[in-house]
């Protein structure tokens, strides 16, 4: 594949992995620290025939978004955590409806306003589960500039696959890392674009939500002569509401299916000088994601120029977890160290993978970066 060169920051790197994936629609509100990737679309949409709207707030950025995404179009919002919160219920009524959506979350430090202007990874958490009832949410991390690119194309294409809201997250610190990255070209991007499946049949045949207990919904774009409703309530197979009991346990357990039976097609990791540790005593597996990931990388250059035998993975979805890979590395390796930028909120998978209570973590929540020395200094301190 060729590659072309790009000096940018990851938020405008998000913004021009969207319009080179096809977005043409982005609702929003700008919000610290991701306003940036609404001010680069707003320039990039009229230019390419698409349109972006600031709305009034973060609720009527996310319904504008979706609403694009239910008449065909692929669209886009973007927000940080406390925007999350308030686009909650209209991304659960895009999980219920089957509406895809992508979702750019810019972590920042909370609880509510929290700490606007620093990194943070406090919202891994709410990326499992931003709203209400039984669903399975798709969460990209990006690990470096380059992803901030690709991990948007990717979303766009899961989101059309799964007919779903996909996440994608940075942070403060990787959202305005300024670099160089090496990105595919916007003709091979175009190229990779896996459009959603549309029916084509008899309008009087089609049933959109009457499909493969694994499979998503089929909704063709509005105005095209085929009809059928959208809902949050539980519905039939045109989209109204029903409570008939199997109807509505059916369509619940295929919103979990439809994700949990192809997570091969979804879950992506990296790992870091992995492959000469063979479970020696002393070796030790950093578990580290987003920008912390780029210091971990460093940590382990400096652990093994003195002796130390050390590895990182990395997950990259973070939901569903790469949970098969990860836990090779967990069963072999004795000392594990996750590192995160908050509490546990990662940590508490890596346990529920792997079975073990004997992780140890290093977490810092003041909005202030893990340096590769931090981590040096725990590694030699636990182990």
């Amino acid at each position: 594949m060729a590659l072309r060169e790009v000096i940018s920051t990851g938020n405008d790197l998000a913004a021009i992995a969207a319009v080179d994936a096809g977005c043409r629609f982005f609702g929003g509100y700008p919000i610290t620290p991701s306003s940036e990737v609404m001010h680069t679309i707003s320039d990039l949409l009229p230019a390419v025939g698409g349109t972006a709207i600031q709305m009034e707030d973060e609720i009527a950025g996310v319904a504008a978004a979706a609403g694009a995404g239910m008449a065909g179009v692929r669209t886009m919002t973007a927000t940080s955590g406390p925007g999350i919160s308030l686009k909650a219920e209209n991304l659960g009524l895009a999980q219920m409806a089957e509406v895809p959506l992508v979702v750019v979350n810019v972590m920042r430090g909370g609880p509510s306003t929290g700490l606007p202007t620093r990194v943070s990874q406090g919202d891994v958490r709410q990326a499992k589960n931003p709203s209400h009832g039984d669903y399975r949410s798709i969460t990209l991390c990006a690990g470096n500039l380059a992803e901030c690119y690709t991990e948007t194309v990717r979303a766009f294409n899961l989101a059309d696959r799964f007919m779903q809201p996909v996440f994608v997250l940075l942070d403060e610190t990787i959202g305005h890392m300024h670099g160089k990255a090496m990105l595919p070209t916007a003709e091979d991007v175009k190229a990779g674009i896996v459009p959603r499946k549309t029916f084509d049949g008899a309008p009087e045949d089609y049933r959109p939500y009457e499909c493969e207990a694994d499979q998503p919904a089929v909704l063709n774009p509005m105005f095209q002569g085929y009809r059928y409703h959208f809902t949050g309530l539980h519905h039939d197979a045109m989209g109204f509401p029903t409570e008939e009991i199997e109807t509505c346990r059916k369509l619940i357990q295929r919103l979990e299916d439809k994700v949990m039976m192809h997570t091969d097609e979804i879950e992506s990791n990296e790992e870091f000088m992995l492959d000469d540790l063979t479970g020696e005593e002393g070796e030790v597996l950093i578990i580290a994601y987003g920008s912390v990931s780029l210091a971990a990388k460093e940590a382990i250059r400096h652990l093994r120029a003195e002796g130390i035998k050390a590895g990182l993975f990395r997950p990259i979805t973070l939901w569903p977890s790469p949970a098969d890979t990860m836990k090779k590395y967990t069963d072999k390796i004795k000392n594990v160290l996750c590192v995160e930028l908050n509490i546990r909120q990662y940590t508490e998978e890596v346990e529920r993978v792997s079975g073990r209570l004997d992780i140890e973590g290093l977490y810092k929540v003041n909005g202030r970066a893990i340096s590769p020395y931090e981590i040096v200094n725990k590694v030699k301190e636990v182990f």
